[in-house]
Parts: C-alpha cells; structure tokens; sequence
C-alpha cells in the first residue's frame, strides 16, 4: 500500500479554493484516494496549518483532521531523536534551506520509507522525495 505524507503546503492548497494550486492538489487528493493510500502527517505539519488556519473558515478542517488520523493511528509524533536530527540538518541549510517543519518530515519519511509527499514544496524534491502535484 502506497503511504504519502500529508504536507501543511498541500493541505491548505487542499482548503483554500482561492490558493493557486488548489485544482492540483484536489486532483491529487482524488487520486490518493482512488488507490486508498494510505495518509500519514506529523503533529508538526497539523501545529503549521493550525496556525496558518486560525482565522480562515476552514479552521475546524484541521482539528477534524488531527482527530481522524490520531484515531486511525496515522498522526505521527516525531521523537526527540528526529527533531536533533531534523535541528542539525537545518543548521547546516540541507535541502536547500528548508524550514525547521520541513526537516522534521524528511526525518520522519527517512525512517519511515515514506517516498510521497501531498505538496508542490521544492524542498521536498530537493530532499530526494516525490511531490504529488
């Protein structure tokens, strides 16, 4: 079964119907679920689109997700380990200077063969993983 990590770019392309890449990343969407891949994201990614969601309509999307994958044992904490890891990482500007949230999900997709990711994110591909869209 193929697993993609859901990324905070690709999940508000997903709820923002005004975001340039909403068409995209719908269609990837329909996709994944069309093969019933199996969704995965970090605490991490949820904290950025909480954050980035707060005053949006779409704020509860977020929480509804956050519970959905917490119950279907999807929402993937990272350890401490893959956070000093992820902090080395961005210290010496991997990935062509991916942020700090970035470098924490290519630490976990690293551990857990996650190839996939739900974005259009440069650093991703820059990372040597697959982007959706």
């Amino acid at each position: 079964m193929r697993t993609a990590l859901l990324d905070t770019v690709g999940l508000l392309a997903l709820w923002e119907k005004r975001d340039q890449w909403h068409d995209d990343a719908l269609r990837s969407m329909k996709a994944l679920n069309l093969e019933q891949a199996r969704l995965v994201t970090t605490s991490s990614i949820l904290y950025e689109c909480g954050n980035a969601a707060a005053r949006k309509p779409y704020r509860a999307d977020v929480d509804q997700l956050r519970t959905h994958l917490l119950a279907a044992g999807r929402l993937i904490v990272p350890s401490a380990q893959d956070e000093e890891d992820a902090w080395r990482e961005y210290r010496q500007g991997a990935s062509g200077a991916a942020g700090i949230v970035d470098h924490v999900s290519f630490m976990v997709m690293r551990k857990f063969a996650i190839t996939d990711a739900f974005t259009n994110d440069r650093h991703f591909k820059a990372a040597g993983f697959k982007t959706l869209f």
